[in-house]
């Protein structure tokens, strides 16, 4: 299988070179990045528990689904693809934000990366790829973030991160 590569990128998000995804992670270098949050009508969000195997935060809950864009990839195509991937579901998404963070593992690894938050709306059931995810569950909003609050353990570095941001924009942004 092919090395899976990330896309380099100063902080205005324009494109420096290309380095394999595990030493970008090593170096802590600034790369992009996506992250798609599916909501339901009822404004519960999809969330993914990582599969066991996963070389970092295996077994933790976080959005919908997350990775990098691909070289000549839009962030729009990227998350509808890493959706189908991840959790076999397809839904429109939209831009909602970009915003840079860093955030050392426990492994010595470390995100830094310029995500892309996207927005999609389902009331699908998704059909999760097992070596990807290992459980999902809609969650209301308001649930997850006292989760986040009371057992933070349990969610990854990123969710943490993103979903604050994300969640005061969908109340400041409620039709989107």
């Amino acid at each position: 299988m092919k090395e899976e590569k990330v896309l380099l990128v100063d902080t205005q998000d324009r494109v420096l070179g290309t380095m394999p995804k595990l030493e970008a992670h090593q170096k802590g270098v600034l790369h992009r990045a996506f992250s798609v949050f599916i909501l339901n009508r009822q404004n519960a969000l999809m969330l993914q528990q990582r599969a066991w195997d996963k070389y970092h935060s295996p077994g933790l809950w976080t959005n919908t689904c997350c990775s990098h864009q691909r070289e000549g990839e839009d962030s729009l195509a990227a998350g509808k693809r890493r959706l189908q991937e991840e959790m076999g579901l397809e839904a429109p998404l939209t831009p909602l934000f970009t915003f840079i963070y860093k955030a050392p593992f426990d492994n010595g690894l470390t995100e830094h990366e310029l995500d892309h938050v996207l927005l999609g709306y389902s009331e699908q059931s998704p059909n999760p790829n097992p070596q990807e995810v290992t459980d999902w569950q809609w969650m209301p909003l308001e649930e997850v973030q006292r989760k986040l609050t009371e057992q933070p353990e349990q969610f990854t570095v990123w969710f943490k991160i993103i979903f604050e941001r994300f969640y005061a924009h969908i109340k400041q942004h409620p039709c989107e």
